[in-house]
């Protein structure tokens, strides 16, 4: 049986090398944000490893993409 850890907002974090701690979420929520126009992989805050991280998993539609949507949503602030 497959390793079902659960992919949600803090693994998310956790997964791109970020503190997945709820304060430190929230920290990073209320420090960055993303134009209307702009998509996630392309701004500017990532690194290049997470960049190709949430490409990756987007263009896989694996199963971050709930948690990553998850994350754009919140960035549209």
């Amino acid at each position: 049986m497959m390793d079902s850890q659960l992919n949600d907002l803090s693994n998310l974090f956790s997964q791109l090398g970020l503190d997945k701690n709820p304060d430190a979420i929230e920290h990073f929520l209320s420090k960055h944000s993303l134009k209307s126009d702009e998509k996630l992989e392309d701004a500017a805050f990532w690194n290049p490893s997470q960049k190709a991280f949430l490409i990756e998993e987007r263009d896989q539609d694996a199963d971050w993409c709930e948690a990553i949507d998850e994350l754009d949503t919140l960035l549209r602030h």
